[in-house]
């Protein structure tokens, strides 16, 4: 006769009557309360303003965030730990199958624009930053939205500190040409000026 061994999940008792995966919860929810609008912040800017594919990447992290609680509360810098985790989202979500398929138009026909607040400059610059890799992207958020270092960013970006300079190099130079072609032009000539 054989005995099928089964495998029963235990939930360890703290003595005061809660259980550790309450305590769990309960600081996942802090965190979430406390860090989610930082986390938004940063994926808005490296998903370029798409503000559903930063809701996306935050999502995902979270969630990843909350199957590898353990190894999260062990990290010597959890900002530098949610930062990496929103870069790996952010380039797991550009090798998905159904965004290659999908074709990317210069205008949307059924976007409509509030009057007021169309900058021709700040949609030159998110378009500008879409069409960069998600790397360099990443690179030149952290360096200039978030004033990390060289060595802060090649640790949030587990790269050397010298491909952190050549893709800030790259992605600036490539943001440098798209803000030269928007330039405004000065309609305004104070009084008393020759023109």
């Amino acid at each position: 006769m054989q005995r099928r061994a089964t495998r029963i999940r235990l939930r360890s008792v703290r003595h005061d009557g809660g259980s550790a995966t309450s305590e769990r919860e309960s600081s996942f929810h802090e965190l979430v309360a406390r860090r989610r609008p930082g986390m938004l912040r940063t994926a808005v800017l490296l998903a370029a303003g798409d503000p559903h594919l930063a809701e996306d990447l935050v999502q995902t992290t979270l969630t990843r965030l909350y199957v590898r609680w353990s190894a999260f509360q062990r990290a010597d810098n959890p900002d530098a730990y949610i930062r990496r985790s929103l870069v790996n989202a952010l380039i797991d979500e550009r090798r998905r199958v159904w965004r290659r398929r999908e074709q990317s138009v210069a205008e949307l026909p059924d976007q409509a624009a509030v009057a007021g607040l169309v900058n021709p400059v700040g949609q030159a610059v998110r378009q500008a930053l879409r069409d960069l890799p998600p790397r360099m992207r990443a690179a030149v958020v952290f360096r200039y939205f978030y004033d990390l270092d060289v060595a802060q960013t090649a640790d949030a970006l587990k790269c050397s500190e010298g491909t952190v300079k050549s893709q800030t190099a790259r992605g600036l130079e490539r943001l440098r040409a798209v803000l030269e072609q928007h330039q405004p032009t000065v309609s305004y000539v104070p009084e008393g000026v020759k023109s």
